[in-house]
């Protein structure tokens, strides 16, 4: 066991939690009516491989998370990311590419017509934020449209991001199922008990199997490396945000020092012009003053004439 307090509720973004709540037919079918909003009603499900090996040995081989065919066709993906991943659109529209091209037949398209499936991308993202993102948005459901009018151009591709760091609802805050959703996997891992906003067959059912004390032994233990691995991965991150604040920060205050050099450079540049300009007409009033005192006028009219003391002439 872990040093930690025993939990009540497993936590749903780790490996091993992800696989016990979503390896369940009945909770991804209603987790993913949920996630469509009504656009589909799911009533049936085959758990797919989710290894796609590449056409060549250079292309390689993709492993899913998760990878279901609904009973009308479409495929789904489902990925649950923990970290920031480079590119993680492009990413995601490879995962989507890879799945729409292994349904092509190897010969005979002119009879296949290219009737893909629709394919779905679907991330739960944990511990971090959309790459270009808001902050403020913690629901993507995206497809391809029309750039102006946003009108949808093609519904048969879409990637639906659940950016989970950015729902902070309280339970007293939370408006609908999508809602609850969030609620439940942001916090499942520390509630003592099944809140009341859940108390619904939908939810019952995502709480049992997510029950600690249930679990084998065999399952604790796998959950509890998941769960360090978890740890592991957040503290990694944390440090690196903190190497990273610091680094903006000296570079902040190097930028700053630059700029308050800069402005004494320019202050100094202007007391240096200032100063010789002033030195300049003093030695023009001294060569007048000669001039004058030749001439034979009085000191006073020349100390009057050239601004000069009468000290000085």
């Amino acid at each position: 066991m872990l040093a930690h307090s025993q939990p009540v509720f497993i936590d749903p973004t780790t490996d091993e939690g992800f696989k016990r709540l979503f390896g369940d037919k009945i909770n991804l079918i209603n987790f993913l009516n949920i996630i469509f909003r009504g656009r589909k009603t799911i009533t049936d499900l085959t758990y797919r491989d989710t290894e796609r090996i590449g056409a060549t040995e250079e292309i390689g081989k993709v492993i899913f998370d998760l990878v279901v065919q609904l009973s009308t066709g479409e495929e789904i993906i489902i990925e649950m990311q923990t970290s920031t991943q480079t590119n993680l659109k492009q990413r995601m529209l490879y995962y989507a590419s890879k799945v729409i091209s292994d349904t092509a037949p190897k010969g005979n398209r002119k009879a296949w017509a290219y009737a893909i499936p629709e394919v779905y991308t679907i991330v739960l993202m944990d511990g971090f934020h959309m790459p270009g993102g808001d902050r403020s948005t913690y629901f993507h459901d995206t497809c391809l449209c029309h750039r102006d009018s946003g009108q949808i151009f093609y519904e048969g591709l879409g990637f639906i991001y659940l950016e989970i760091i950015n729902f902070v609802k309280s339970e007293a805050e939370v408006e609908d199922e999508l809602d609850k959703v969030f609620f439940m996997l942001k916090n499942m891992s520390t509630l003592k008990t099944l809140p009341r906003i859940m108390n619904s067959a939908v939810f019952q059912r995502f709480f049992q199997l997510a029950s600690y004390a249930k679990l084998t032994k065999e399952e604790r233990t796998m959950y509890d490396i998941s769960l360090k691995r978890k740890w592991d991965a957040e503290a990694v991150r944390m440090y690196q945000q903190e190497q990273q604040e610091q680094l903006e920060g000296k570079l902040q205050g190097l930028e700053k020092q630059l700029k308050e050099a800069k402005r004494e450079a320019k202050k100094a540049s202007i007391t240096a012009k200032a100063e010789g300009i002033a030195e300049g007409e003093y030695k023009k009033a001294i060569e007048t003053a000669l001039k004058l005192k030749e001439m034979g006028l009085p000191i006073e009219q020349i100390a009057k004439g050239t601004g000069l003391s009468i000290e000085e002439i």
